[in-house]
């Protein structure tokens, strides 16, 4: 805790590349000693022997980059919309299997905000998506598979008056397989996240508060904010089918599949005589 990294702007942009209110240091054993120790603990086989045998996924491998993870800073008004995580690792496109989180409190109450929620499914109603909650205490870890109905999230953190000055912080650890069970697997997915529902109090004859229409501002500030990364990722992706579909090796395909896509009349007319 003693050699967690002050809170860097430059490390607290989100997708959009907007500043926001989470620091990640993805270089661990540079932080200090005792985050190198951390480190070789994390890709020792014996470590990673240990998490297979408790977890009952074997041939675990380590993320020398920590794509993702690293230490994570939240600071107040931080949330985190229950999600399911990305599924591939972008660079060796092994099958992302574990979460491991250390969180580095020394002091959280529940009702601040910030404690890691487990899903059963964000999609549903609230009577149907019972939640597990884990206070993020110093010295707790909790390891749990990714997987496509791994969701989690944590609520917005608001603090005291007199504990404005502290943060939610955290180690965040991934692991990954060549190969996973087949019934597991999926087509490649970044992360997805599901946007809160409104408050339980917004009912009929409800009379608004300020921390009312707060909220109501943080909730449609994020949609907007999803709607907007969703627009550029659409951008990009048809950028890159613009691009593919004008390339020789594109066209040259495309000519060699021409007959293939005359329809089976023509084909009947003609060769089956």
């Amino acid at each position: 805790m003693a050699e967690f990294p002050a809170f860097d702007a430059k490390k607290a942009r989100n997708e959009l590349g907007e500043v926001g209110g989470k620091a990640v240091f993805t270089n661990l054993p540079r932080l200090g000693p005792s985050y190198s120790r951390l480190d070789g603990m994390l890709r020792n086989r014996e470590f990673l022997s240990f998490m297979g045998r408790i977890t009952g996924i074997p041939d675990l491998l380590y993320d020398p980059d920590y794509v993702g993870g690293g230490t994570h800073e939240n600071l107040e008004g931080q949330d985190l919309d229950p999600h399911v995580d990305f599924n591939y690792h972008p660079a060796t496109h092994l099958h992302r299997r574990l979460n491991l989180i250390i969180f580095l409190n020394p002091e959280w109450q529940e009702e601040w905000g910030g404690a890691l929620e487990l899903h059963v499914n964000p999609w549903l109603p609230a009577e149907e998506n019972p939640l597990k909650t884990v206070v993020p205490i110093a010295n707790r870890a909790v390891v749990f598979e990714t997987s496509e109905i791994s969701w989690h999230g944590f609520k917005r953190i608001s603090l005291p008056a007199e504990k404005k000055q502290i943060s939610r912080r955290s180690i965040a650890v991934y692991y990954y397989t060549k190969q996973r069970p087949a019934d597991e697997v999926a087509s490649p997915h970044s992360t997805i996240y599901v946007p809160r529902p409104l408050p339980e109090q917004f009912r009929t004859g409800h009379t608004l508060r300020h921390e009312d229409v707060d909220a109501l501002r943080i909730l449609v500030a994020r949609r907007d904010q999803q709607i907007r990364f969703l627009y550029e990722r659409e951008k990009e992706f048809s950028t890159a089918v613009q691009v593919m579909m004008g390339s020789k090796a594109y066209r040259l395909y495309m000519t060699m599949i021409q007959p293939l896509r005359k329809p089976w009349s023509w084909f009947k007319t003609r060769h089956l005589r």
